[in-house]
């Protein structure tokens, strides 16, 4: 028998009532940030970033592909890496079927890490995605915009696994990434946007951490859920590649 609270048809209408109140305000605040974030001052990018990409080095300009808007996911595959972990390739899952409305408002979207190229291109093929992924190579783009640093300045800050102050996802993803927690955390999740105009380039926002919540849509629909998210402390423990999951 449900412990859950029951009512008539009548009682929920009243709750729901109520809570669409709430739901109203978040949605106008959630519009005062979004004018918020637009109206940031901009940053013009004055150094001169090199890309590797499937069609060869490419300037940061270059990457807006005749668009004015560029949306960034900054994917946390580093050098030590031999795949995706889990939790970035679902945002990847996810942007990547957004990626033509976006062009639709002149915005391009494509993925940059701080991997080679090739273990990206083969790691995007396993994953089916028609995303643009692009390496920064030596340019230091995701370290400049706080992103990436090295294994060896990230080990330092990193405890010892014994220790216990790991979060479980943390050796979890390194794993699934096929590296160790060092390596795995000398790379930060990311989305980062920027403008051309007049031939210069301009960052606008960023964001990491949950701040990308926007862009893992079944979180959104979990919280709707009886269940909601359901992970208790096992924070993101549940995520898989898309192609891992039981039944699948």
């Amino acid at each position: 028998m449900t412990t859950h609270a029951i009512g008539t048809r009548e009682e929920w209408l009243a709750a729901r009532e109520d809570l669409l109140e709430r739901e109203k305000e978040h949605t106008r605040l959630g519009d005062d940030l979004a004018r918020r974030r637009r109206e940031l001052p901009w940053v013009r990018v004055d150094k001169e970033y090199r890309f590797e990409t499937d069609d060869g080095p490419k300037t940061l300009a270059d990457l807006f592909e005749g668009r004015s808007q560029l949306v960034v996911y900054h994917f946390m595959f580093g050098p030590t890496y031999t795949a995706g972990d889990p939790v970035n390739s679902s945002i990847a899952d996810a942007v990547d079927a957004v990626r033509p409305h976006l062009q639709a408002r002149d915005a391009t979207l494509l993925l940059v890490s701080h991997a080679p190229l090739e273990k990206l291109q083969a790691y995007r093929q396993r994953m089916g995605w028609a995303t643009p992924w692009v390496s920064d190579g030596a340019s230091g783009f995701n370290g400049d915009f706080g992103f990436s640093s090295s294994p060896a300045d990230t080990s330092e800050l990193v405890p010892p696994l014994d220790a216990g102050q790991l979060p479980p996802i943390v050796e979890q993803n390194a794993r699934a990434a096929g590296t160790d927690p060092a390596g795995y955390l000398s790379e930060a999740p990311g989305f980062s946007v920027f403008a051309l105009e007049d031939g210069e380039v301009y960052h606008t926002y960023s964001t990491t951490w949950r701040g990308l919540e926007f862009l893992m849509s079944y979180y959104a629909i979990l919280d709707r859920t009886p269940k909601g998210r359901d992970e208790g402390e096992g924070w993101q423990l549940w995520l898989r590649r898309r192609d891992e999951y039981e039944g699948s």
